[in-house]
C-alpha cells in the first residue's frame, strides 16, 4: 500500500510518501521511498503578523502543487496533510486551505497541539523500548512543543505548548509560558522509573548528526548544553560556515536547543534518544490504520 502524509509546520512543509507491507504476523512494515522538506517558514509571517503573506501564499500552492505532481508519479493511494501552529494561528489559513484543495485536489486539516502530540506518539517508540524505564517524547516545532509521557506500558500524559523556535526567536514567549511547562512537567511526568527523552524534530536531528553518535545512542544533556552553548557564541553566517548548516537550520538551531535543554532539566532527564522520527511519520501510520480500518 502505498501513502503519503504532508505536515506543515511553521518553518518547513514535509511530504513523506512511504510503502507499507502486511506482514504475516499481523503487524506492518513501513518503508520510507522519499522524504521532501520545503523551508516555507511560515512563522514568521504569522506569529509578527497574525497572517500569512501573498508571497507565503502563492509559495504553498506551488509547494502543495509539487508534492501533487510527486504523489502521482510514485502512485500514492491514500494521503494526510495537516497543518500546525503557524496555520493553527494564521487569520487567512482558511482561504488558503480552500484554495489548496481546489487547485491542487489536496485536503489540508489544521490540527490542535493535542493532536499533534497523539500523532508523534503514532510511532510507538516507546513501547518497543525497555520498560525499566519511563519515557518523555519532545517534539520542537516552529510554533510549538509537544510533550508525551510514557510510563508502565502506558501513554500517561501529553500536552501542547506554545512555545516554539520562531516564537523565540520573535521574542514571543513570555516568561509565564517557562513556567506554566515547567509546573506541567513537575507535576505529569512522575515516575518510580528513571526517566529517558525521545526527541523529534529536525534540529535534535541535526544535533544528533553533528554529534557523530553511532545510531542508537543517546545525546547525554550535558553534550546539548554545550552545544547550545557553542553555537549561542558564534553569529549566523559563522554558524553555516562552521557547521554546515543551512540558514533555515542555522537560526533555529539555538532556541531548539534551548527548548530541550529546559524540559530535560525540569523533568530530570538525562539522556535523549533520537530515532528520526516526526509528526509525518506518525500521520502515515495514522493513516494506515484509518484505511484499515475502513477496509
Amino acid at each position: 500500500m502505498r501513502l503519503a502524509a504532508i505536515d506543515i509546520g511553521s518553518n518547513a512543509a514535509r511530504l513523506l510518501i512511504a510503502d507499507v507491507v502486511d506482514k504475516n504476523n499481523g503487524k506492518a512494515e513501513f518503508n520510507k521511498l522519499n522524504l521532501i522538506r520545503v523551508p516555507l517558514r511560515l512563522g514568521f509571517d504569522v506569529f509578527e503578523n497574525g497572517e500569512i503573506s501573498k508571497v507565503k501564499r502563492g509559495m504553498i500552492l506551488q509547494t502543495m502543487k509539487a508534492y501533487g505532481h510527486l504523489m502521482k508519479v510514485y502512485n500514492v493511494e491514500y494521503i494526510k496533510a495537516c497543518a500546525t501552529s503557524a496555520m493553527r494561528d494564521a487569520v487567512n489559513s482558511e482561504d488558503i486551505i480552500r484554495k489548496v484543495k481546489l487547485e491542487t485536489g489536496i485536503e489540508i486539516k489544521i490540527i490542535t497541539g493535542d493532536d499533534e502530540a497523539s500523532f508523534i506518539y503514532e510511532n510507538h517508540i516507546a513501547e518497543n523500548l525497555d520498560k525499566e524505564h519511563s519515557y518523555l517524547y519532545i517534539d520542537v516545532g516552529g510554533g510549538s512543543t509537544e510533550l508525551t509521557f510514557f510510563a508502565d506500558g502506558k501513554l500517561k500524559y501529553k500536552e501542547s505548548f506554545n512555545i516554539g523556535t520562531i516564537r523565540l526567536l520573535k521574542g514571543q514567549v513570555e516568561e509565564k509560558a517557562w513556567d506554566e511547562m515547567k509546573d506541567h512537567l513537575k507535576n505529569n511526568t512522575k515516575s518510580s522509573l528513571p526517566m529517558i527523552a525521545i526527541g523529534s524534530g529536525g534540529n535534535i536531528n541535526k544535533i544528533f548528526s553533528l554529534s557523530k553518535k553511532k545510531e542508537g545512542k543517546p545525546l547525554p544533556l550535558d553534550l546539548l548544553k554545550d552545544y547550545y552553548k557553542e553555537l549561542s557564541n558564534v553569529s549566523l553566517e559563522e554558524r553555516k560556515r562552521i557547521y554546515k548548516l543551512r540558514e533555515d537550520r542555522a537560526d533555529v538551531i539555538v532556541p531548539a536547543l534551548q527548548i530541550y535543554v529546559n524540559v530535560m532539566r525540569w523533568a530530570d532527564i538525562y539522556e535523549i534518544y533520537v530515532p528520526k522520527i516526526g509528526l509525518a511519520d506518525g500521520l502515515i501510520q495514522s493513516l494506515y490504520e484509518e484505511v484499515k480500518q475502513k477496509k
